[in-house]
C-alpha cells in the first residue's frame, strides 16, 4: 500500500527522489535544503516573498535563513516530525516558481532584461 502525504520517508529514499527530482535539494539533520542565489538584497526579497506566498498558499512551512545574496530554504514536516510528500510537492513548486525563465521558453513573456542592473537571481545553469 502507498503511503500517504503524512508519511515519513526515510532517509534513503528521501536521498534517491533528491537526486532524481530535485538534483539541487540536500538532505542535512532531517531537513530537505536548499540555498538560492540573488544578485543582491531586493533578489533575495523576492524569493523569500515567493516562498512565503507558495507556502501559505499550501499550508506548509519552511523555515527560511537569508542575507544579502543567497535564501537558504528548510523544509520538513513538524506534524510528522520527518520528511513527506508535502515537503517534496512544496519544493518542486518552489523551484518551479523560482527558478521560472520566462525568457529562454519563447512567447510573450520575454523575461527580464540581461542588463545586471535588472538582475536579481543567479539562476542554475
Amino acid at each position: 500500500m502507498a503511503g500517504t502525504r503524512d508519511d515519513v520517508i526515510d532517509d534513503a529514499t528521501v536521498t534517491e527522489r533528491l537526486a532524481r527530482e530535485l538534483p539541487a535539494w540536500r538532505l542535512e539533520e532531517g531537513w530537505i535544503r536548499r540555498t538560492y542565489k540573488t544578485v543582491g538584497w531586493k533578489g533575495t526579497l523576492m524569493v523569500i516573498n515567493t516562498v512565503g506566498h507558495l507556502a501559505e498558499a499550501a499550508w506548509h512551512h519552511p523555515d527560511i535563513t537569508a542575507s544579502y545574496a543567497w535564501v537558504e530554504v528548510r523544509l520538513t514536516n513538524h506534524a510528522a516530525k520527518g520528511i513527506t510528500e508535502k515537503d517534496f510537492a512544496l519544493a518542486a513548486k518552489i523551484e518551479e516558481v523560482v527558478g521560472w525563465q520566462p525568457g529562454t521558453e519563447g512567447g510573450a513573456l520575454e523575461g527580464t532584461p540581461t542588463d545586471p542592473r535588472f538582475a536579481y537571481i543567479k539562476y542554475d545553469k
